[in-house]
């Protein structure tokens, strides 16, 4: 199916949007317009994203629709740093993409895991000027909430409220006509977009509900009450604002990271840019205290780097020529010298914002089912409201003002912003508390099948391990010398990047062993490596494919088994016909791997090791972790083993890089482990930025944590709801509590989700 020629993706900032009505109110209108599709919304980064035919539809179009319904929009900027990108048109915020990620590995290795691939918006349009829904300005961000457009409304509505009382005062002859006109004035510019949301299809709003329950009000001489309603829904307004504001300030705290200037050196002079300008190739100076531009490497310095910013990590490491440094890291200790290697959309903290941003479309089951109850429920609220208003007066000669009155105190309760906002705003703050931590979660969908895991299957070299194995042991046959064998094998696995290649590889060069010339090498899938050296066939293989192909006799199975047995790795290296010897290596645990099992175990989660080492070699590093393994394992065995440990509850499959993808995709949830490299953040459901493998344990503490606030807030939001329901329809409370009702949940539910940004996942 061809994309027509005039449908492009655009991507705006929608600024106000604080609950989940208010993103629903926007998606129902813009999804309505012909040549609109897939449209998403994200409540907490304030984004509105949809595939357009302009043929049918002109931006123009989509965004006076949003402005008439009370909301700013303005083109979205990209990259981390948007306060140094220039407002753009947003006609050229519209783009035709299509991003095809090819990962290419260059060969197996013989029965081991490998594949170590392993603009601050401009200020918005807020629609209107007016008293009534203002919504959050981008330029009202950093002001005293008196100072705001809301906070303006409040005091506006405050100022008609006060004034009525003192006619009141002053005239009491005028009766109740001041506060009639305070609730019209007051109500008016909300009913102005009740009326544009009726006209987009859309009759079951909060400002429609408002309105009707204030004009009602005043048919049954409440003119007192409505005018408090009218104000306290302003007030409401300001709180579900400034409760909004707080919980999106954890991303917008990620972009702070990264410098708005930078120091670019070019041929010896110094000059202070913008650091959104620096490109790939460039030079910049990092003095003591500063923080990194941009992603690099140094070039020239050693220094303390402190990564929390980025990872989360606690300690400074020390970095020198060679070293990758990430744009927001500080350097602690001398100058550095570092070549820029990423332009600033595309640094490591620009990309963990856009993950965060876009987990929003991969919503949870639970945020699902409460969107598609939210369909109905305000309907529903209206049918209940209508009969309360109609059947006892008709049907049993109650009086008519006493059950209009209750009537419209219920439409007050119909909206469902707080149970809408429930589950995002717990969802966005869990993901915003585990970025600052080094634990990226893609989604709703990924946190709540993280809580779930009864299981963690680990891949081993990389992840349980450091991914850096190192010669142990050389053994020759025959007349064949130690440089002889070393030549060969280095020759097999030159150009190899693999954990395994590159030890044998560093052992030749440590040595000053030559490596023989070679070509055409070839994997051998879960077997080994084979190419040409020096002019005839040589291998690089495990021991017992090597046994099979007259690459090792008896002799030499039997001292590969005393290596497998002491935690080592062996691979044969032979000719056609002629074994040339062995060669062992070892990957020593990470520090932290058996303190990450003992945490796992007393969050009642079992550990098993799926690895295509060796059975001795991985029962001597399962031993020593207290984990099950299971060893020979080729990538579609570990999948297969996936499939069957899905059958009794979750499982997170960790690895360290794309040869694991299928084992990964297959699990509930998919890890990877790795410093912010492009196969962790993107090829998983999850990544651990900091290496650390207690982080898995953390990561389930944070997916539990975030689903309990999540039932909290549900619970909070419903049980107010049908409090709040009974007391109206028995009289027990009015109009004006019925409005708190409403904007305190919604209030209540956002302050608990941001409980999260203070959650500590690593405290056990």
């Amino acid at each position: 199916m061809t994309t027509p020629k005039n449908e492009a993706t655009c991507d705006w900032t929608v600024s106000g949007m604080d609950c989940g009505s208010c993103a629903t109110k926007v998606r129902n209108a813009v999804g309505r317009l012909p040549g609109v599709s897939n449209v998403e919304i994200g409540l907490m980064s304030e984004r509105l994203r949809l595939t357009l035919d302009e043929a049918k539809t002109g931006r123009d179009k989509i965004e006076k629709i949003v402005k008439s319904l009370g909301y700013g929009i303005e083109a979205r900027a990209s990259g981390a740093q948007k306060d140094a990108a220039e407002p753009a048109d947003a006609a050229k915020e519209c783009h035709d993409h299509d991003h095809d990620h090819d990962h290419d590995h260059d060969h197996d290795h013989a029965g081991h895991d490998h594949g170590k691939d392993s603009k601050a918006p401009r200020r918005a349009d807020s629609g209107h000027g007016s008293p009534g829904h203002v919504h959050d300005d981008p330029a009202d961000r950093g002001k005293r909430w008196f100072q705001t457009g809301k906070g303006k409304l409040v005091i506006f509505t405050a100022v008609l409220l006060g004034l009525a009382w003192m006619v009141e005062f002053v005239t009491p002859a005028l009766g109740s006509w001041p506060f009639i006109a305070a609730c019209i004035i007051g109500v008016a510019p909300v009913a102005k977009r009740a009326f544009v949301a009726l006209r987009l299809g859309q009759p079951f709003t909060i400002e429609s509900l408002m309105t009707v329950a204030a004009i009602g009000a005043l048919f049954i001489d409440a003119a007192e009450e409505a005018a408090l309603v009218v104000f306290l829904f302003a007030v409401g307004e300001v709180l579900e604002g400034v409760a909004a504001g707080k919980a999106r300030d954890g991303i917008r705290a990620l972009a702070n990271l990264v410098p708005k200037t930078a120091q670019l050196e070019v041929d010896g002079v110094v000059r202070e840019v913008p650091a959104a300008s620096l490109e790939v190739g460039q030079t910049v100076l990092v003095r003591p205290g500063d923080r990194v531009p941009a992603d690099g490497e140094i070039s020239e310095g050693t220094s303390g780097v402190d990564d929390s910013p980025v990872t989360g990590e606690s300690v400074p490491v020390t970095k020198g020529p060679g070293d990758t440094v990430f744009a927001g890291s500080i350097n602690t200790e001398a100058v550095l010298r570092v070549t820029v290697t990423k332009t600033a959309e595309d640094n490591t903290i620009a990309r963990i914002i856009r993950l965060v941003e876009d987990a929003e479309e991969a919503r949870a089951p639970t945020e699902r089912f409460i969107d598609r109850f939210s369909r109905w429920y305000m309907p529903a609220i209206v049918v209940v409201a209508a009969l309360v208003v109609l059947v006892p007066p008709l049907g049993f000669a109650q009086p008519w003002d006493t059950w209009v009155y209750r009537g419209l105190a219920l439409l007050l309760i119909g909206c469902p912003c707080a149970l809408v906002i429930s589950v995002p705003a717990s969802i966005a703050s869990a993901l915003s508390s585990g970025a600052r931590r080094g634990l990226l979660m893609k989604g709703g969908a990924v946190i709540e099948a993280a809580a779930s895991v009864k299981q963690v299957a680990f891949d081993k070299t990389g992840t349980l391990t450091h991914g850096r194995p190192a010669v142990t042991d050389i053994i020759t046959f025959g007349d064949t010398s130690e440089a002889e064998l070393l030549g060969v094998a280095a020759g097999v696995e030159a150009g190899s990047s693999h954990p395994l290649a590159m030890a044998i590889l560093n052992k030749a060069e440590d040595a000053g062993v030559a490596v023989l010339p070679s070509k055409g090498a070839k994997a051998l899938v879960g077997k080994g490596v084979v190419a040409e050296v020096a002019g005839a066939s040589a291998w690089v293989a495990s021991p017992r494919y090597a046994l099979e192909n007259g690459g090792l006799d008896d002799k030499g199975v039997t001292q590969a088994a005393a290596f497998e047995t002491e935690g080592k790795t062996a691979v044969a290296v032979y000719r056609e016909n002629k074994p040339l010897g062995l060669i062992a290596m070892r990957d020593e645990p990470r520090a932290d791997a058996r303190d990450a099992v003992a945490q796992l175990k007393k969050l009642g989660v079992t550990a098993v090791i799926l690895t295509g080492d060796n059975a001795r070699t991985a029962a001597a590093i399962a031993g020593g972790l207290g984990m099950e393994f299971r060893a020979d394992m080729m990538p579609e065995d570990k999948l297969n083993a996936i499939k069957d440990m899905s059958e009794h509850g979750g499982v997170m499959m960790i690895g360290d890089g794309i040869n694991d993808a299928p084992a990964l995709k297959q699990a509930s949830v998919g890890v990877a482990m790795g410093s912010g490299t492009d196969v962790a953040l993107e090829t998983a459901d999850a990544a651990i930025l900091r290496d650390k493998v207690t982080d898995i344990a953390a990561t389930v503490r944070l997916a539990r944590g975030a689903m309990v606030n999540i039932r909290q807030n549900v619970t909070i939001a419903l049980g107010l709801k049908a409090v709040f329901l009974v007391t109206s329809v028995l009289g027990l409370t009015g109009l004006w509590l019925a409005i708190l009702a409403d904007t305190g949940a919604t209030v209540l539910v956002t302050l608990n989700a941001l409980r999260l940004l203070r959650f500590n996942p690593e405290r056990e």
